[in-house]
């Protein structure tokens, strides 16, 4: 994952560590991201895990899957495979809007600064951009107009 992160309008260092799927757990307070499967696979042992919690999710997973879980995840990674790829789009939406999440929401994978905007209205608000994208340039593609119709 990135170094550094957009987060709001600020580029920050990413203090998250995201664990394979057979890594083991650590029992250290920490932040912790879970591969969403091992999430839903080892769920007792993620959930009593002592730090800060996350998932990431493949822009394929249902998100309903994890509605008990929502008030437990400080943050929640959706993977772009691809920048023409809009499912993660949805996915952000159905999670602020219809479930109410209110914590971190991070677009990861193939985001590109000029997608930036359209992921913010969506409800994304980290973003780990890719390494050929002008990072220091990112703050000023998340508000480009003063208005929308749309």
């Amino acid at each position: 994952m990135a170094d550094l992160i957009l987060k709001g309008e600020l580029l920050v260092t990413d203090d998250w560590r995201f664990l394979d799927a057979d890594e083991p757990i650590p029992n250290l307070e920490q932040s912790l991201v879970f591969p969403f499967t091992r999430w839903l696979d080892e769920h007792e042992q993620c959930i009593n895990h002592p730090g800060h919690k996350g998932v990431a999710l493949e822009n394929t997973d249902c998100v309903t899957r994890l509605l008990s879980d929502l008030d437990e995840l400080q943050l929640i990674c959706i993977d772009f495979p691809s920048a023409v790829d809009g499912r993660g789009y949805s996915q952000a939406r159905i999670l602020r809007e219809r479930y109410g999440y209110k914590n971190e929401l991070r677009a990861v994978g193939e985001v590109l600064v000029d997608q930036l905007f359209l992921l913010k209205r969506c409800g994304f608000n980290a973003f780990a951009l890719q390494a050929d994208q002008m990072v220091c340039q990112a703050p000023k593609y998340l508000n480009p107009f003063s208005s929308y119709y749309q």
